[in-house]
């Protein structure tokens, strides 16, 4: 049985949210998420979507900050395949995953059929050139717009206002930020209404494009393992978010289904 919305998450009409261990989820397609999105980019609207897997979801609960991001968002995705599946244990019958990578490459085949502009901002350089080089390929027609690598620290308030003017002058309706999480969502929050442009933050999904980091199999993808092939290719860097977050994810999705059902 369904489990009643929280007041806090019917703010707008004709959507619909689940709190994941309080972070506010969206229940979405991936076609009804790509078709909201082309309509706001469409009118060059400054919004704000999130792409929300365990990590985020676990970073929520611990920093105020982001989780007030991942609320405020215009639209959050369940991209991990457990968010997905709290999500149906949550009433959303037939929620499935609505990954970075995929919304990424799906919504850039469209765009480039509009003959719609996109914006990159993050990552590397080098990511950032063999992106440049190889998207197009793969999109035939895609216009992109512009790319920027900021730096590894705080940009000064010319620096921002620089990448600003920049993203808004190219005419992209669409911004993609891979800038890793919580940094992501917190640089689209601060930037809303500043961006003229819809800001998605789609973290690993540039080096997964561009080739610099292999994807898992598509049936570890259907099977909810992604997580545990990243782990197995940069076991240094990700054990902890993967081995400790996953923990607190599923901790945290026992307490919540538990006591909802009590």
């Amino acid at each position: 049985m369904a489990l009643p919305l929280e007041p806090a998450l019917r703010a707008e009409a004709g959507r619909q949210r689940r709190p994941v261990l309080g972070a506010p989820i969206d229940v979405v397609s991936a076609a009804a998420a790509r078709a909201r999105i082309a309509t706001w980019a469409a009118q060059r609207e400054s919004r704000v979507v999130c792409i929300c897997n365990v990590h985020s979801v676990v970073t929520a609960r611990q920093d105020p900050a982001f989780h007030a991001a991942i609320e405020q968002a215009d639209l959050a995705t369940p991209d991990g395949a457990p968010v997905a599946w709290m999500l149906r244990q949550l009433g959303a019958a037939g929620q499935a995953r609505v990954s970075g990578p995929d919304l990424m490459a799906d919504y850039l085949h469209e765009a480039a059929a509009r003959g719609e502009a996109v914006f990159l901002y993050g990552s590397t350089e080098a990511t950032l050139q063999a992106l440049q080089k190889l998207l197009p390929l793969r999109h035939p027609g895609l216009r992109i717009a512009g790319a920027i690598s900021p730096p590894f620290r705080p940009l000064t308030p010319e620096e921002d206002e620089a990448h600003v003017r920049a993203i808004n002058a190219s005419g992209a309706g669409t911004v993609w930020v891979s800038l890793g999480c919580p940094k992501q969502e917190l640089w689209m929050a601060a930037h809303r209404g500043r961006v003229q442009a819809v800001m998605l933050g789609v973290g690993a999904a540039f080096d997964f494009h561009a080739g610099t980091v292999a994807r898992a199999p598509a049936w570890m993808r259907e099977h909810g393992l992604e997580w545990l092939h990243r782990l197995a290719s940069e076991p240094r860097r990700l054990w902890r978010r993967y081995l400790v977050t996953n923990t607190l994810f599923v901790w945290g999705a026992l307490r919540q289904l538990l006591g909802a059902r009590a």
